[in-house]
């Protein structure tokens, strides 16, 4: 069966006023929904046919795949961002989340300045995650559709960092959204559900 388009969590105006009805009808409507058409388009009476993502993903990153691996791990990302916001957001985590946060960046003020620095720093498209690495908590960035799912990572959260994430609201002020992210929308609860 093709892979189906999943839909938001939330309404498409849940996130305003840090990200915009109109962004998430563009960046979810037609970016994300465009990745899981293309994936499906190149998987079509192939044996992923019937493979979810994660699956497709790993086979096209093992065969050099580019479009595949570029439209797939696109479509996965998206999917993983929107379950990273949450509305009323933001703050910090509580229970092993937290003491992990403690033990390993020294504090929610100090990840929240290394996530920033990684997200503002990050030049061209890509994304910014904290992920579980070796049995610590770490902030990694990656470029284009690259994904913690092919580096022995465990994605927790993730920021999307391309420019159509946040050039409509906040047009070349990524500090600006990266804050909104890190304030208001970061969705804790989910984070923790992965890290558990």
């Amino acid at each position: 069966m093709p892979l189906t388009f999943p839909p938001l969590p939330y309404a498409d105006d849940a996130l305003a006023p840090h990200i915009s009805a109109k962004t998430l009808q563009f960046h979810h409507g037609k970016h994300h929904k465009a990745y899981v058409d293309k994936t499906n388009a190149a998987i079509a009476g192939t044996p992923l046919a019937d493979k979810d993502l994660p699956a497709i993903i790993a086979a096209a990153h093992a065969s050099n795949d580019t479009v595949l691996f570029n439209n797939a791990a696109q479509a996965w990302n998206h999917d993983f961002l929107w379950h990273s916001m949450t509305p009323g957001g933001g703050g910090a985590p509580t229970g092993k989340l937290a003491d992990a946060i403690i033990l390993d960046f020294g504090g929610q003020a100090a990840f929240d300045e290394a996530f920033t620095k990684a997200a503002t720093g990050h030049f061209g498209s890509g994304w910014t995650w904290l992920v579980a690495d070796g049995g610590k908590l770490a902030i990694t960035t990656t470029h284009d559709a690259d994904t913690p799912l092919v580096h022995g990572q465990t994605p927790l959260l993730t920021l999307d960092v391309w420019e159509h994430a946040y050039y409509l609201d906040y047009q070349n002020k990524r500090p600006d959204y990266v804050a909104a992210f890190l304030k208001s929308l970061v969705n804790w609860d989910f984070a923790a559900d992965n890290f558990n």
